[in-house]
């Protein structure tokens, strides 16, 4: 199993960034998928999950109405449009599988909120 992030890095506040995850070695359009992120100094905390087909996603409170998670099953993505940022959401974000009980990361990708 292979997860790769790409997509971060220094917006203002009030930008947008679009994350994606590239996966590979599973079959993933079977799989829940998940973003995490891990600000300095705090634990890491679930951003958004969707379902196998897409059609069910679930968000943190505090990115509700403004990041939105999605998949594409043919390409074995799922991407993390993130609007009205804050710097509050200044993080590692992460990709995640639950693969037979084992979970599998990629090596993150950093989010800066700054102006």
């Amino acid at each position: 199993v292979q997860i790769m992030e790409s997509g971060g890095g220094l917006v203002q506040p009030g930008g947008s960034l679009r994350l994606s995850c590239a996966a590979s070695g599973f079959t993933f359009s079977m799989y829940d998928m998940n973003w995490y992120r891990q600000a300095p100094g705090k634990e890491r905390e679930l951003v958004a999950s969707i379902s196998p087909g897409g059609v069910i996603t679930d968000y943190l409170d505090s990115v509700k109405g403004r990041f939105t998670i999605s998949r594409d099953n043919a390409k074995a993505t799922v991407s993390l449009q993130m609007n009205s940022l804050k710097p509050e959401d200044t993080a590692v974000y992460y990709c995640k599988v639950r693969r037979r009980g084992a979970d599998y990361w990629g090596q993150g990708t950093q989010v800066t909120v700054s102006s």
